[in-house]
């Protein structure tokens, strides 16, 4: 475990020091030779750990009823931040917010839904006071070949993937602007790589870097917007996207043996890529596309 205290605001008494362990806090009153007072605050972190400073500050995650969506909700209440979550099972939904403990709510809906998405803002205001930081999450796979395929099965993973995307940054522009808010929005290496059985869902993901790209432009430097396109990460959708192959029992296996990391990705690995960009760490990056796939791109 290291220690070590951060300068955060100059005042004209001293240096006024910020201090987060994971859901805590400490401040520590000292007396300097000269007969001022200094106050500081002891952060914490745990080695090889990275610690952000998102005390104070509001997220909505999307999708973060399991996968991707939950760790990186719990990451960010874990280093601070007040999370408002979203996801249709209110079941899972109440039941993180009860493991979260305090600075946790959640809302029941359909991204699909313009009304929902607003609601989303809402609550996050009426709950917290504030929106500074946006992750969407949620996805949609819509699996089978195009003469397989469902209208409704692809109208519903267009709007899940893409749609939601446009309705909830929307109605979060105002709140994002005033705190100077980040958003990261989640894609895929469908976006780059063509997989059996996922025109609808390769169709939405593709989509997104251009949009990133046009959000970042039209909104800078008021709000930063990127996107991270995971490949295989194990999570219940990765589950459902086997499916659509014609080894599903074996094409995991395969899988981790060819990529040149040698295993498949985890929870933990995306979310602390999202955190990264969430944070002032990231300030001088926008519109950008961050692939995390072990090197499946480079196979």
């Amino acid at each position: 475990m290291g220690y070590e205290a951060i300068p955060f605001l100059k005042t004209g008494n001293g240096l006024h020091f910020v201090y987060h362990e994971w859901g805590g806090s400490l401040t520590t009153t000292l007396k300097a030779a000269a007969g001022f007072t200094m106050t500081i605050n002891i952060r914490i972190c745990h080695d090889n750990e990275t610690m952000y400073y998102f005390k104070n500050k509001t997220a909505i995650i999307t999708g973060s009823t399991s996968g991707i969506g939950k760790g990186v909700a719990e990451a960010l209440h874990a280093q601070g931040a007040c999370v408002m979550l979203s996801g249709r099972d209110t079941e899972k939904g109440k039941s993180i917010c009860d493991q979260l403990g305090s600075n946790a709510r959640f809302l029941a809906g359909d991204v699909k839904q313009p009304g929902y998405n607003k609601r989303l803002v809402e609550e996050a205001i009426q709950s917290f006071g504030s929106l500074d930081m946006v992750v969407m999450s949620a996805g949609q796979l819509g699996i089978g070949k195009i003469d397989q395929l469902s209208l409704e099965d692809w109208h519903d993973t267009i709007a899940t993937n893409l749609n939601a995307v446009f309705y909830l940054f929307k109605y979060a522009i105002p709140h994002l602007r005033k705190a100077k808010g980040s958003v990261v929005i989640m894609g895929s290496v469908a976006a780059l790589h063509a997989f059996p059985g996922h025109p609808a869902y390769t169709a939405s993901k593709g989509a997104l870097p251009a949009l990133v790209r046009q959000m970042a432009l039209d909104y800078s430097p008021d709000i930063r917007i990127n996107l991270v396109s995971p490949a295989q990460v194990v999570t219940p959708l990765l589950t459902d996207s086997i499916r659509a192959f014609e080894n599903p029992e074996d094409i995991l296996d395969e899988t981790s043996r060819k990529l040149p990391m040698k295993r498949l990705g985890t929870v933990d690995d995306i979310a602390h890529t999202v955190l990264h960009l969430l944070s002032e760490n990231a300030g001088w990056i926008t519109g950008s596309n961050f692939v995390v796939d072990g090197g499946f791109l480079a196979t």
